[in-house]
């Protein structure tokens, strides 16, 4: 292939390969030439053009392929048009020799067609450059025309077509010979050139006048006739030449008017032409009436839904302006074509056209019109209901029957009804919440006028009308409730009209149905209100003859809508449900008989209706309650279904009787009865007498109906495998225009409401907008079939044979066996018969069920025999029908047993299907076959690596030759191509061999890219989005992402959804690459449908802004969804680049919904970039007319994107801390001009703001969310330029703006609760300091609070009661935030104080120091009452299920006990906060000691959940505190604790340890957990479980911090004893207090020492896993040095150290002889493990903690037991032992010095004379006197300071003698090396003070000695006078010191210092020498000092904790 890659072709390359691989060599030469000549050099190309032309025009004659001659084509065109032009025109004579030759083989057929390509390529591309040339060309192509066939036909008018677009307004000469000629191939009998024709034309009326003025009629007819017998494609092409005919014609462009001037046609004759290829067809424009009369034959499907789409293409071609203005008259006009009597000749036909007609309104309502025209349009459709209500009552009313023809409008009326109602229900839906000014508008009046139709005296109307109703309802929930009590309050008022009670009941199951899409749902009440009315319904309806079918009717139905509310309220009403139930059967056999012999029609009629009503409440009981389906249930339900089973064996004989007009409604019965059985698991009807002889029946349902008219069924292909849609034609279900498309194809476009009204309270099914039951015969036999499959697999053998009757048997049983083999043989045989039916819907099914066959029997030989069975036929058929059934029965074969069942077949298959897909006669044959292939291909996986060279060349030769309008091949092609790639898989990457086969890959993606079809380029870009996947060096994204945004606007769904895919998949991988590429556009080769009016425009917004601007046409649910992960992935990778650009991305769609405000505003902010930007608009505005822009304003579901996506940006920027610090982002902008997110808190306030105070509930949630977000973030960031004050102040007012309407009345609880969650992290984020600028925010709060102490039911209630418990409760935890954020802000320092001098009134601004106390502080006595009342229920919902019988039958403070389940979620979002209130506020009141005396009786919200409200003033104090402990600890802490569910959120297990915390704080709660050590224990362990799962280190922390606060507890409880017991005088038994008794035994389980244990080593194994021993001795164990802990984990590990070392005091003295081994073994190796020198020579925390814990240990007064004495002394000497055995290097040698000296001082006795460890610790000092570091020796000399002082001379004495001569010795040296730094001059200073101490120490005997040692040293330090000027500052510190210290001990020791100082005389006079000099330099000074010679100076290092 590299050869391939050359200017000029390589011929020589060319002759060495092969004949088969040459097509694809020239193929890739012309690929490379399409690149590289329109980026070559000029010059280079003119020197070979010459060679060029020779080669690109030989290659014309050689006869090339579909693609290979459109390249080639596009390449002569471009040479040309780069280079010279002087030889184009023998180029063009030649093409024409060739097109005029006479030759008509199919050999010189391809030579011929690029012949046609060429000349059509040469005049798109040069036009008129080509002068005049153009008449011969045209009349030549013409002429080739009528003699050409299919393919040449094509082939010619898309010439034509190019020849007319290149040539423009200059080939008007030809236009009318083109339009002659092209006009009547529009009926051709080709579809592709039927396509062809209709791009020619369309090419053509771009400037043909005559088109749309004089032709006009002429070619609507001409279209309507196209549109006879055409198939999709050729709909979409016709539909958008007759609709782009049409808008000209109407609104002509400029330049065809002025140059002559034309007759403009009106909108009414437009429309008129229109709505005659609607109504009548192509058949003529006989104006007569006879034809009328007679009632002719009706207009063929495929024209109505042509003539539908081509409505579309006109309006939209016209655009959304023209929409709004002209809209009252296309309504008018549409809603005319649903009543006109040729529309709706029978009701097939009505439904049909009914959805035609909404599939206009909604493509041109829905897509072309922002919310306010949609708004507007919806007071049009209201204002139309009204006009033809009117009408209708007038004919209703009209008594004396003047009016005859008015039944007849009556009639059309309600198909005019169904259609206007069910859009404006679409309408509202769409909107949504934006909606509500259209409701509320009294002028409109819609809910007055949609109930009006309710009385409708059609059914089809009366359930459109319900059914918009529950649009409303789910757009607008407040709607909900009243409308329902309206509904109720009508039926019980108009209870004797017959209309009145369908109709309303009809609104009611559907506003029941709709309440599962509101999540607050409906006052429980409302439930029984509905089956109040429904028994009244059932009970009055034999009162009264003519109301009684409708009141059966009804009232069945709302008991059915009643069901889909679910089980919390149907359990209500299951007993009553069970009772109606078995009262409408009858009882018993007798009963059943006698009932035969009664009744008349009608009784017959209104029981068989009643029975199908009982079995659909039934049905919807089973489908939406199955939690109550228990065994006792299910059996009493069994007893009325078995009665309708044997009801329906004697129906034939009644209908008999009474007439064939209860043929429906026992149908109707038999559906119900199938449906519920299919629904009910199929083991509770097993083997039961009555059900076998059912089924039998079942069978014959579908097997032997009288008529074959009949016996449609809609599920064949749904039940087939989605794959196989490409032979079915099925994928139309997957396009724009699916709701109309269902009507040519099958049943399943006949959808109506009315076919089964209660379809009006199921779940819409996904997808649809609106539920479309089938007629009732196609039903029945649907739900007999669902039926069957679910009851095959249980019924006995011998029904299975006869009920081997269909395909679908096997289809259904995908998991069951088939039985013995005469059931296999008949199944077999069915199956290999239906192969061959020439329906191929059936021949897809039968393969299916061939697949499913074989999987279920499973055994080898089956198997086989199949296949085998297969290859034969192939082998001799010639017929197309058996070769495509067996080809795709071998592809099933292997899709069902997979690639090693069928392995052995693998090969026989492949080469078989491989030789049929060459069968170039049959392109259907190929198609299966192909498809097949690729099923093999997919399933076989790697087994198929060695087929896929054969196969791809296959694939690439196919693709090189098969003509395009065979789009089928091509498509399987493509799924052939797309599982090779797969197959290969990742060795796609490699380099070596494989590179062929990824080059094939390549050309076959190209081929299939430049395919006219879109479903061919949807493959070839799953195939590149594959190749991508595999190899993605080799994908050249530079050209497939342009490629891909022009895909973005095409016209065909499934493009849109492969592009939007494929982008998604590479925007995870590459997002800063696709939106570069994306903004270089140069793809303008390829054909693309685009959509009219969506003009792509991606240079302004980039490729994120289309993706945005898409989210508002779609509706198509997979695209979307692809779309927003493919805006989130280029979110998170682009996002904090680019963050300008994506902030006003999100701004500008949200800023949509503020359109007019927002313009103001933007003009003062842009008029800076005016100046820039004019150049550019002046360009781009000038030939744009107002329609081009885009007119839909971001729709609300798009906003809410947005705003999802603003909080997605904060939370990105979170990594860089640089965002959230104003200071820093002014000053990093400076330097760089990235841009910081703090720059834009203006634009992100704005926009939540914006968001927060729409009319969209949704969007508002979002802001709200937005809002939080903003103020977490940036609460704390401090403005540069008022110090001391923070950044977001100055955005009070938005805030408060922002959440004001969220507390209005009318607001949905799920907004005012977020809201409150705002206000509350507002008013704790301390932003605000002032308390009056705070109220604002705080009286909301104070104001929900009224709202929530009001009481259960007070208000009116619109929505369910979970949702006020939902609002209540987030009040009050909202509340409960308040006071955490109280407690733990400290007193701020009084602001402004220092900066403002005029403010001297400090007392009003500046708040007293707990200022969110003071908010809180009023509100407590109410609050903490509710809070308590709160966590009270949440402790009773969280009991298991089987304490549920003792829950209060009325509920509790805040829930209802229908609404438990829902109730427990959102208890569960707020009670930890509440928690830890509660506990601050029972700690800071003494467990509310002040409060309880009055308060107890009066508490209304807690008499419920405590006994009886009598009981409650009896409780003492100490009961109540033990209450409420009980409470908070037991259920509420620990349970929580114990399982945290892994979703709950951190901050719960954080809050609950803070309340946890704070309780034990106060001094009650100590007492309590201290009595109750069980109690304690279960807590650690709980805690111990809570750690082992949590990880972060402030849960671990807090944990800490609670255990410690326990032990406080039990040593204060300890202490009490101890002390109570000394004052009985009980002195003797007091050690054996404490933990563990004499015997020293601790219990696990018991004990708290224990537990307390286990935690605490957990922790520090946990940060420390040195400690463990375990870990040392594993041969794996690499020692690590000790290192700095982090800060967290420091602090961790001090809190644990401090409270091992309190551990002991809790113990008895055995028990404690038995721990401290253990603490002193952890307490040393922490102290080992993390002391490590700092630079700052900084004690970290842990070794401070530990020293103190050794002190405490060695300082507890244990050591007085005596009865422990042995144990003890070695206990310290062997911790002393351990310390001293740890060195290390980098070891901190200070803290384990003062650690020795704490042994020695603190255990002086024990450790006395034991000379091991007295040598060790010498050492250790000598070695620290030695050390480099002064810091070091200093605080050595402090330690021994401490040691030389003891009181036992015993302990000192040994280390004076040892120590003391090195001190001296140290000292003398520094005469040599005086100090250079401030710490080496401290360390010198404190050697001296030990020198001085041990001269003080001495006896006086001694003193000379001493002092001569003391005396020379320090003299030596005094400088010479000349010397003390120079001298450095530390040399001057030192002399001053030495003077004074000699100063000072010569009045002390007079007679020893003269003795010293008079032996040497030389120190004598250097003493008085530096004396005199002191003197004579500060005389003043001096005196001062003299005055205070004794002080001696304190040491300048202190310990951060002094120890000692």
């Amino acid at each position: 292939m590299e050869l391939a890659h050359s200017l000029l072709l390589n011929e020589d390359a060319l002759a060495q390969i092969t004949e088969a691989k040459r097509p694809v060599f020239i193929f890739e030469w012309l690929r490379f030439l399409d690149k590289v000549l329109v980026a070559a050099n000029r010059v280079d190309v003119k020197e070979k053009q010459k060679k060029l032309v020779e080669q690109l025009t030989g290659l014309i004659s050689s006869a090339p392929g579909p693609p290979t001659r459109k390249l080639l084509a596009k390449n002569l065109a471009t040479l040309y048009s780069i280079g010279d032009t002087f030889t184009v025109f023998q180029t063009l004579d030649k093409c024409n020799e060739i097109i005029k030759s006479k030759d008509d083989t199919p050999a010189y057929l391809p030579t011929k067609l690029a012949a046609v390509a060429c000349v059509g390529a040469f005049y798109e591309k040069m036009g008129r450059m080509l002068g005049s040339s153009f008449p011969d060309t045209i009349n030549n192509l013409l002429k080739a025309l009528k003699s050409a066939e299919s393919q040449g036909r094509g082939e010619i008018l898309l010439s034509l077509q190019k020849v007319l677009n290149g040539l423009g307004g200059a080939a008007a000469s030809c236009h009318r010979d083109i339009y002659k000629n092209a006009r009547s191939l529009l009926t051709d009998r080709s579809m592709a050139v039927r396509c062809a024709v209709a791009k020619c034309l369309l090419e053509l009326q771009n400037e043909a006048v005559f088109m749309w003025t004089t032709e006009l009629e002429n070619m609507a007819t001409l279209c309507f006739k196209a549109l006879e017998g055409s198939n999709y494609g050729v709909r979409v092409a016709v539909a958008k030449l007759l609709g782009t005919v049409m808008a000209t014609a109407l609104m002509p462009k400029q330049a065809a008017v002025m140059r002559q001037n034309v007759k403009r046609a009106t909108l009414e004759e437009v429309l008129e032409l229109m709505a005659t290829g609607f109504l009548r067809g192509g058949s003529g424009f006989l104006k007569s009436g006879g034809e009328m009369l007679k009632g002719g034959g009706s207009v063929s499907r495929e024209v109505r839904v042509g003539v539908t789409q081509a409505y579309v293409v006109f309006v939209t071609t016209l655009g959304g302006q023209w929409l709004e203005r002209n809209f009252a008259t296309f309504l008018s006009h549409v809603l005319d074509l649903v009543s006109h009597p040729r529309a709706t000749q029978t009701h097939v036909e009505a439904v049909y056209s009914r959805r035609c007609v909404s599939f206009m309104l909604r493509a041109t309502l829905g897509g072309l019109l922002g919310e306010k025209a949609q708004i507007a349009a919806g007071k049009e459709i209201c204002q139309a209901i009204s006009k033809q209500m009117r009408a209708v009552e007038a004919v209703v009313n009209d008594i004396s029957g003047e009016n005859k023809a008015g039944a007849a409008d009556v009639s059309a009326s309600q198909h005019v009804m169904v259609c206007a109602l069910k859009e404006l229900g679409s309408l509202v839906q769409s909107l949504s919440a934006t909606a509500s000014p259209l409701i509320q508008e009294p002028s409109i009046g819609l809910l007055e006028t949609v109930t009006s139709v309710l009385l409708h005296p059609s059914m089809a109307a009366r359930l459109a009308a319900a059914w918009c109703l529950r649009c409303v309802a789910v757009a607008l929930p407040y709607q909900l409730t009243p409308l329902l009590d309206r509904c109720a309050e009508r039926i019980n008022n108009l209870k004797s009209s017959p209309e009145a009670v369908s109709g309303y009941s009809f609104a009611m199951a559907a506003l029941l149905g709709g309440v599962h899409q509101c999540p607050l749902g409906i006052p429980h009440s409302k439930g029984k209100l509905v089956v109040s009315i429904a028994e009244d319904l059932l009970r009055t309806a034999a009162q009264n003859s003519r109301l009684s079918l409708q009141r059966t009717q009804a009232g069945w139905l709302l008991l059915g809508a009643l069901m889909t509310l679910g089980p919390s309220l149907v359990r209500y009403h299951l007993p009553k449900m069970l009772l109606l139930w078995r009262n409408v059967f009858p009882r018993s056999q007798k009963e059943l008989e006698a009932e035969k012999a009664r009744g008349d029609s009608f009784t017959w009629q209104v029981t068989l209706e009643g029975r199908a009503g009982a079995l659909c409440a039934m049905r919807s009981f089973v489908a939406h309650c199955p939690e109550l389906l228990t065994e006792d249930v299910i059996r009493r339900l069994m007893t009325p279904i078995e009665c309708a089973m044997t009801m329906m064996s004697h129906v034939p004989a009644i209908i008999k009787v009474h007439g064939a007009h209860l043929k429906a409604s026992a149908a109707m019965v038999r559906l119900r009865l199938y449906d519920i059985l299919a629904l009910l698991p199929p083991k509770t009807y097993e083997g039961n007498k009555v059900t076998s002889a059912f089924f039998l029946e079942l069978v014959a349902e579908f097997t032997l109906t009288d008529n074959s008219a009949n016996t449609t069924t809609s599920l064949l292909r749904s039940l087939c495998h989605y794959d196989d849609s490409v032979l079915m034609g099925s994928w139309l279900q997957e396009t724009d225009h699916k709701s109309i498309e269902d009507q040519p194809n099958s049943a399943s476009g006949s959808g109506a409401l009315e076919h089964d009204p209660s379809s009006i309270y199921l779940r819409v099914p996904v997808g649809e907008a609106i539920p479309g039951p089938l007629p009732l015969g196609v039903s029945v036999i649907d739900a007999s079939v669902a039926l069957f499959g679910v009851v095959f697999p249980h019924v006995s053998f011998k029904h299975r044979l006869i009920s081997c009757v269909i395909i679908e048997v096997i289809r259904t049983m995908r998991n069951s066996t088939l039985g013995p083999e005469e059931v296999r043989k008949s199944a077999l045989a069915l199956v290999m018969g239906a192969l061959d039916n020439p329906n191929p819907i059936l021949r897809c099914a039968a393969g299916e069920a061939l697949g499913r066959m074989a999987q279920v029997v499973g055994e080898a030989t089956f198997i086989a025999r199949m296949a085998q069975t297969s290859f034969d036929k192939l082998k001799s058929a010639r017929d197309v029908v058996s070769r495509t059934g067996h080809s795709l029965a071998l592809g099933c074969l292997h899709r069902y047993v997979g690639g090693i069942g069928s392995g052995q077949h693998l090969k026989t298959s492949v080469s078989i299907l491989l030789a049929l897909a060459q069968d170039g006669s049959s392109h259907e044959v190929q198609t299966w076959a192909l498809h097949s292939l690729a099923l093999i291909v997919d399933s076989s996986g790697p087994m198929y690596r060695g087929y896929v060279e054969p196969t791809l060349s296959l694939v690439l030769t196919l693709l090189l030759t098969v003509p395009p309008s065979h789009t089928e091949v091509h498509q399987c092609l493509g799924r052939c191509l797309g599982a090779l790639i797969t197959t290969v898989g990742p060795e796609l990457q490699g380099n070596s061999t494989i590179s062929t086969i990824r080059s094939s890959c390549l050309v076959g993606c190209a081929i299939m890219q430049d395919h006219s079809d879109s479903l061919v380029q949807a493959a070839a870009i799953s195939c590149l989005q594959q190749l991508h996947m595999f190899a993605p060096r080799h994908v050249n994204l530079s050209s497939l992402v342009p490629c891909l945004c022009v895909h973005l606007c095409s016209s065909h769904l499934l493009l849109r959804r492969a592009a939007v895919a494929c982008l998604r998949q590479l925007a995870q991988r590459e997002a800063a690459e696709v939106c570069a590429y994306a903004m270089t556009r140069h793809c303008d080769s390829y054909c693309v449908d685009v959509v009219p009016g969506s003009d792509l425009n991606i240079t302004e917004t980039g490729l994120e802004g289309v993706l945005f601007g898409m989210l508002d046409r779609e509706t198509d649910r997979k695209l979307c969804s692809d779309i927003h992960d493919t805006l989130g992935h280029m979110l998170s990778s682009l996002a904090v680049e680019k963050l300008p650009h994506w902030l006003k991305l999100c701004k500008d769609v949200l800023a949509a919904t503020t359109a007019v405000v927002f313009e103001v505003e933007k003009d003062e902010e842009d008029s800076e970039k005016k100046d820039e930007m004019d150049d550019d608009t002046m360009f781009t505005g000038l030939g744009e007319d107002d329609k081009s822009k885009p007119s839909v304003a971001p729709r609300w579901v798009t906003r809410v994107f947005a705003a999802d996506c603003l909080c997605r940006i904060i939370l990105l920027c979170e990594n860089d801390k640089a965002h959230f610090d104003l200071a820093a982002a002014r000053s990093a902008k400076a330097k760089n001009p990235k841009d910081l997110l703090v720059l834009h808190l203006s634009d992100l306030i704005r926009m939540a703001f914006m968001a927060a105070t729409d009319h969209s509930n949704q969007l508002r949630m979002a802001g709200l969310q937005a809002l939080e977000d903003i103020i977490k973030k940036f609460a704390s960031v401090p403005e540069p330029e008022f110090p001391g004050h923070v950044i977001l102040e100055q955005y009070q007012a938005n805030v408060g703006a922002a959440l004001r309407p969220a507390f209005s009345p009318d607001t949905p609880s799920d907004i005012t609760a977020k809201a409150c969650q705002v206000c509350s992290t507002w008013i704790g984020s301390g932003v605000v300091s002032d308390l009056n600028d705070l109220r604002r925010v705080h009286n909301l709060l104070v104001s929900s609070l009224d709202k929530v102490q009001a009481g259960k039911g007070s208000s009116s209630q619109l929505y369910s009661e979970s949702a006020t418990t939902m609002e209540k409760l987030a009040v009050l935890k909202a509340w409960a935030e308040v006071r955490k954020e109280a407690e733990s802000k400290p007193a701020k320092p009084a602001r402004n104080a220092d900066e403002d001098d005029d403010e001297d009134d400090m007392g009003a601004d500046v708040l007293p120091p707990d200022s969110l106390i003071t908010l809180v502080q009023p509100e407590l006595p109410s609050l903490s009452r509710l809070w308590l009342a709160m966590l009270r229920d949440y402790a009773l919902l969280t009991l298991p299920a089987e304490f549920s019988s003792q829950l209060p039958p009325d509920g509790g403070a805040f829930y209802t006990p229908e609404t438990i389940d829902t109730a427990r979620l959102h208890y569960r979002s707020s009670w930890a906060p509440v928690l830890h209130a509660v506990a601050l506020w029972l700690s800071s009141t003494g467990f509310g000691a002040d409060e309880e005396k009055e308060d107890v009786p009066s508490a209304p919200s807690k008499a419920p959940a405590l006994p009886q409200g009598a009981s409650v003033t009896t409780k003492t104090f100490e009961e109540s505190v033990e209450d409420r402990m009980h409470l908070m600890l037991g259920k509420e802490i620990i349970e929580f604790l114990c399982f945290p569910r892994p979703e709950e959120p951190i901050e719960h297990v954080m809050s609950c340890l803070q309340a946890l915390f704070t309780l034990l704080a106060s001094p009650c709660a100590k007492i309590h957990i201290a009595q109750d050590q069980l109690l304690a224990v279960e807590l650690l362990n709980v805690l111990h479980r809570l750690l082992l799962t949590r990880d972060p280190p402030a849960v671990q922390l807090q944990v800490s911090a609670v255990v410690q606060e326990t032990i406080r507890a039990a040593q204060d409880h300890l202490q009490q004893q101890r002390t109570s017991k000394e004052e009985e005088g009980e002195k003797d038994c007091q050690p054996s207090l404490g933990e563990g008794g004499d015997t020293g035994e601790l219990v696990p389980g018991k004990s708290l020492v224990f537990a307390a244990m286990e935690l605490l080593v957990f922790i520090l194994v946990r940060h420390l896993p040195q400690l463990n021993t375990r870990v040392k001795e594993s041969p794996s164990h690499v020692p690590l040095r000790p290192q700095r802990l982090p800060e967290e984990s420091a602090r961790l590990v001090a809190n644990t150290v401090s409270i091992l070392a309190e551990l002991p005091s809790l113990c008895s003295p055995a028990a404690s002889m038995t721990i401290l081994p253990t603490v002193l073994f952890l307490i040393t190796g922490v102290l080992r493990e993390t002391a490590v020198k700092t630079a700052d020579n900084l004690v970290p925390v842990p070794v401070s903690a530990a020293l103190q814990g050794i002190k405490t240990i060695i300082t507890s007064p244990l050591a007085r037991v005596e009865s422990m004495q042995a144990q003890w002394t070695g206990l310290v000497r062997s911790s002393l032992a351990s310390v001293l055995e740890h060195s290390q290097p980098d070891m901190d040698e200070v803290s384990m010095l003062t650690a020795i000296t704490l042994f020695l001082l603190s255990a002086s006795n024990e450790l006395v004379g034991v000379t091991v460890l007295q040598k060790g610790c010498m050492d250790r000092f000598r070695n620290a006197l030695n050390s480099s570091d002064p810091w070091v020796q200093a605080r050595c000399y402090q330690l021994l300071l401490s040691v030389f002082q003891h009181s036992s001379r015993a302990l000192s004495t040994p280390y004076i003698h040892a120590l003391a001569p090195l001190m001296v010795e140290k000292l003398k040296a520094v005469e040599r090396s005086r100090p250079g730094t401030a710490a080496e001059l401290q360390a010198v200073q404190e050697g001296i003070r030990v020198l001085e101490n041990l001269v003080g120490m001495g006896e006086e005997q001694n003193r000379v000695q001493l002092l001569a040692l003391l005396v020379p040293t320090l003299i030596s330090y005094l400088l010479d006078e000349n010397a003390i000027s120079s001298a450095p500052q530390v040399s001057k510190g030192l002399h001053d010191f030495a003077l004074q210290n000699l100063m000072r001990i010569g009045p002390l020791y007079p007679a020893a210092f003269k003795t010293v100082i008079g032996a040497a005389p030389e120190l004598k006079i250097r003493l008085e020498s530096a004396i005199r000099a002191n003197q004579a330099s500060s005389r003043a000074k001096a005196a001062a000092r003299q005055a205070q010679p004794t002080v001696q100076a304190a040491p300048t290092i202190k310990l951060k904790t002094s120890f000692f």
